[in-house]
């Protein structure tokens, strides 16, 4: 099968940073589904990995995180979907990744498509609307209902893919008044147009902003990027006994700051339940059904930035490069092969 990989760890602006390859095709077993690939998207995680990681024992590693594609082929012990079915998922770090027609995929970590988006469309949401959904509901624990609430939450980096879902699930599924960051008059519109009440402006000291709202303080805390820059004014704003929690890596964070207002920290990693197998691994299965209801009654959308093209080694490189420059707008995407 064709695949697109790397033999070791490159700049990207090296010819050799990804290849096009030839892998042999996958076999099932037990609950794994093989998915033949028609559209993925391209994440940060993709380049911070073939930064970081070489592959082992000769064998190229294939990355790619975020896939449509169809089931054509069932392990003995899946339940759940039957060949035929189209799937959208973010696999799972401990394997070969999306970049290739062929992919093994635990079904525990695999939804039904959205129905009314194109494979491409919906290539971009897999990875960001785990990341987003458990990171509302499964740390800041926040109540799923339709009643306006006290709830006040700060989303920190609302503009970027993993915000321009939670904005969305914010506004669909909870009560709560959310405050989004953005510092452009672009993204600002866009943070609106997704559900944010209020927007901020992260250049500039927060806790002035938020207090100037006159909402009240602030019960949860969702942070996208830059944590240890805006750890103090969390602690500021935050109401006692709130709810922080974090997606990104910072170089050292303080949390003995935490204490006199007893705050709760939390860390979302959408591939902790795939990497260990845990109990509960099945609810990501669950919850991508569940945005897919959404997106199919037009409560959610897409987040979909550029189409690349097809799935090839240069096609990828030129992701690569804009996903480190950091000059995405949106997801980025490609198709077939």
């Amino acid at each position: 099968m064709k695949a697109v990989g790397y033999t070791q760890s490159l700049a990207i602006n090296d010819a050799n940073a990804l290849l096009d390859i030839e892998l042999d095709k996958p076999t099932t077993a037990g609950r794994d589904l093989l998915i033949k690939v028609s559209a993925i998207a391209v994440n940060p995680v993709d380049y911070k990995i073939r930064q970081r990681v070489e592959p082992q024992d000769g064998i190229p590693k294939v990355l790619g995180w975020d896939a449509v594609g169809e089931v054509v082929e069932v392990g003995a012990d899946v339940s759940n979907f039957t060949v035929g079915d189209r799937v959208y998922y973010a696999g799972d770090l401990t394997r070969q990744g999306t970049n290739a027609e062929y992919q093994l995929v635990d079904e525990r970590i695999v939804g039904h498509a959205p129905r009314t988006l194109s494979d491409s469309e919906a290539a971009a949401l897999p990875l960001t609307t785990i990341t987003a959904y458990e990171l509302l509901f499964d740390h800041l624990a926040l109540a799923q209902q339709g009643e306006k609430s006290d709830d006040v939450v700060l989303v920190v980096g609302a503009a970027g893919g993993v915000g321009s879902i939670m904005l969305q699930l914010l506004k669909t599924l909870t009560g709560a008044t959310v405050i989004a960051t953005a510092s452009r008059d672009s993204s600002k519109a866009w943070v609106t147009s997704l559900g944010a009440d209020y927007v901020v402006d992260h250049s500039q000291p927060l806790a002035p902003q938020i207090e100037a709202l006159s909402i009240g303080q602030v019960t949860h805390v969702a942070s996208l990027n830059n944590t240890g820059a805006y750890l103090d004014a969390f602690v500021e704003v935050m109401k006692p006994k709130g709810k922080l929690a974090l997606i990104d890596d910072p170089e050292s964070l303080d949390i003995s700051k935490l204490k006199q207002k007893s705050l709760s920290l939390h860390w979302e990693f959408m591939f902790t339940r795939s990497m260990f197998e845990t109990d509960d691994m099945f609810e990501q299965s669950q919850l991508l059904n569940k945005v897919a209801k959404l997106i199919d009654e037009g409560k959610v959308k897409t987040t979909v930035g550029k189409h690349l093209g097809k799935i090839s080694a240069a096609n990828l490189i030129e992701a690569h490069k804009i996903l480190e420059e950091g000059s995405a707008i949106g997801k980025l995407v490609l198709e077939g092969f």
